[in-house]
């Protein structure tokens, strides 16, 4: 994918927000291209897959949140983006780190105490997995 294309794509996505907002953006989009182009994985073998993954899961992510509007859920996605990015360069790991469950987080409930661990569930989850559904 050529460099024009990512950025011709960045700036459909951060059309509708601030200025300030849509620099950081754009940034944080360009940012990940960058980390994708040089990703050079632990198993040779695995890099190529790595890059795609990358750059696929980029691309999911930023077309799912780009209608959004409310500052507060652009600033959530943001920072989810960040902590991946950080996360992802400091194991050498492009792929998410998995949820540690509260005690009792796999026990199946009935009624109230369902309602609590799901509610338990959804504290317990990290800020660089907000953007990905309790069943993926």
């Amino acid at each position: 994918m050529s460099m024009r294309h990512v950025v011709k794509k960045a700036n459909s996505i951060a059309d509708q927000m601030t200025s300030a907002t849509r620099n950081q953006v754009l940034s944080l989009y360009m940012r990940v291209f960058r980390i994708a182009r040089g990703w050079q994985s632990t198993l040779p073998q695995d890099t190529e897959s790595e890059r795609r993954y990358i750059v696929q899961e980029a691309q999911t992510l930023f077309r799912q949140n780009q209608q959004l509007t409310d500052q507060e859920s652009i600033k959530k996605c943001i920072d989810e983006c960040e902590a991946r990015i950080e996360i992802g360069l400091h194991y050498r790991n492009p792929y998410p780190r998995p949820i540690y469950l509260p005690i009792m987080g796999l026990a199946t409930q009935k009624g109230r105490k369902l309602k609590a661990q799901q509610r338990m569930r959804k504290q317990a989850k990290p800020v660089y997995l907000q953007s990905h559904d309790e069943d993926s």
